[in-house]
């Protein structure tokens, strides 16, 4: 076992320093994995005392050492044995004199581990729901004030047809209100091992139960009931693998809905666009070369650790399908990693995204200056619809705007301050045949042109508002 003092002379992994909130740092930490070790064998001498194969006294001695985690110590123990698990029990026997010989009593080391590993799953998964609803929130709130502001709107990136900045920031909020069901829906499916011993036939367990009035399954649903969890109808030496695998689709998802909003962003934020930025302080550096950048170096950490989280699953995956028979030892090491990484990088991913919401700077005026640019261009399909509801042929009208249409371009990337479009086609005579000048310019305020986008925003963050009340979510509550 490595050292266990550790500076910045050591590789350190940048989740232990660098990404993640405290409380989901403790959640992942060895200090607090050793007390839910610790509390999982209370449970089971508990349960087992209640079978009279446990004495109070020997109870009692195992709950006042409970908190007394000695990491030095069982790394001594370790160095010796090279087990990990049998370390901490004999850690923790030495400050039990009275209860140390009964602790792990009939258990096989996966019935601790394993539910100590759901205990930390619901805990991070509870910290990430209640993040999540709190960015729902910022979200909502932004969408119903933004909802009647029109912009340009970009399929292929090139400007397509107006919609308003609500219904873009709801369809972000529509994708976490699907990854905030998902999340929902995996806590509250966590199972654990439960208390079935070496292959899952808890046969370690009725044996020493025999004689008592008590089964192994009331057993493991007293142990299970004391840790607030529910267990796995069936295990083998572990609960299926394939859990990890769905918290972890379940994480990827988020992260994949976090990635495409702060991407946007980006794209937003560059200077031919110019209409949304994320906040930059006063002092902030955005380059040791250039001191006149401003990169959107938050957008930019959003994607590459959400990149990192997309690929966990395959590992999760593998974990799952490779574990033969009633269990193999090959998901260990790597499980050591991805579980608390993925949620430290989620919780991270989280974070940076409610920062940037809270204080997303929305340009107005590189927002007209788009709408006014490229507007009119979108306006020409509703001039197309007009003229043929006047009597003209589509196909004809059709190719005349085309011809404007390309020298307008044209004309808007060479630099022209205005759109001459609505102009060369109000002054056309075949469609002057149809409309009169004043018609066609009133056809091109692009404004007018956005549909029902204004209500569906609306009706998006209302959906999100009592999804959340329904939730127990209070405004205001991070």
């Amino acid at each position: 076992m490595a050292k266990l003092v550790f500076t910045h002379e050591d590789y350190l992994s940048p989740f232990t320093w660098r990404y993640g909130s405290e409380a989901m740092q403790v959640i992942w930490s060895e200090v607090y994995k050793r007390h839910l070790l610790r509390r999982v064998w209370v449970a089971l001498a508990g349960a087992q005392h209640e079978a009279g194969l446990v004495t109070a006294a020997q109870l009692a001695d195992l709950s006042a050492h409970v908190d007394d985690v000695d990491i030095a110590r069982a790394a001594e123990i370790e160095q010796e044995i090279h087990h990990d698990l049998m370390a901490e029990v004999k850690t923790f026997a030495e400050q039990c004199p009275v209860g140390g010989g009964i602790i792990h009593l009939g258990a096989t080391s996966m019935d601790i581990s394993d539910n100590v590993e759901v205990l930390r799953l619901a805990e991070s998964l509870d910290l990430l729901i209640t993040g999540l609803q709190t960015l729902l929130d910022t979200l909502a709130t932004m969408m119903e004030m933004r909802a009647d502001q029109v912009c340009m709107a970009f399929t292929h990136i090139q400007p397509a047809e107006p919609t308003t900045v609500g219904y873009r920031l709801a369809q972000y909020a529509q994708d976490l209100l699907i990854d905030y069901r998902e999340l929902v829906d995996v806590r509250r499916n966590l199972r654990g091992k439960g208390i079935k011993g070496a292959v899952g036939t808890s046969a370690s367990y009725a044996a020493l139960l025999e004689g008592t009035s008590m089964t192994p399954a009331q057993l493991e649903h007293r142990v299970m009931t004391a840790l607030g969890l529910e267990a796995f109808p069936v295990a083998t030496q572990t609960y299926p693998r394939k859990q990890d695998w769905l918290v972890l689709n379940a994480l990827a998802g988020l992260s994949g809905s976090l990635y495409k909003f702060a991407f946007d962003l980006r794209l937003l934020q560059s200077p031919p666009i110019g209409e949304w930025s994320e906040p930059f302080g006063k002092r902030q550096v955005g380059s040791s070369a250039m001191p006149f950048k401003r990169n959107p170096v938050r957008s930019e950490n959003i994607d590459s650790l959400a990149r990192y989280v997309a690929a966990l699953p395959r590992v999760a995956w593998d974990n799952a399908a490779h574990s033969l028979l009633e269990r193999t030892l090959d998901d260990s090491g790597n499980r050591r990693e991805v579980l608390p990484s993925a949620f430290l990088a989620v919780d991270e991913l989280l974070a940076t995204a409610l920062r940037i919401m809270r204080d997303l700077r929305i340009h107005d005026e590189a927002i007209e200056r788009n709408l006014t640019k490229y507007g009119v261009f979108a306006a020409t399909e509703r001039l197309l619809m007009v003229l043929v509801a006047a009597g003209a042929d589509r196909q004809e009208m059709h190719e005349v705007i085309r011809e404007h249409a390309m020298a307008a371009w044209q004309a808007v990337h060479a630099g022209d301050l205005e759109n001459p479009l609505p102009e060369r086609l109000a002054s056309d005579p075949r469609v002057r045949a149809h409309l009169s000048e004043d018609r066609v310019l009133a056809l091109f305020d692009a404004r007018g042109h956005i549909g029902d986008a204004p209500k569906r925003a609306r009706e998006m963050a209302h959906m999100v508002m009592r999804e959340l009340a329904l939730a127990g979510f209070h405004s205001g509550e991070r």
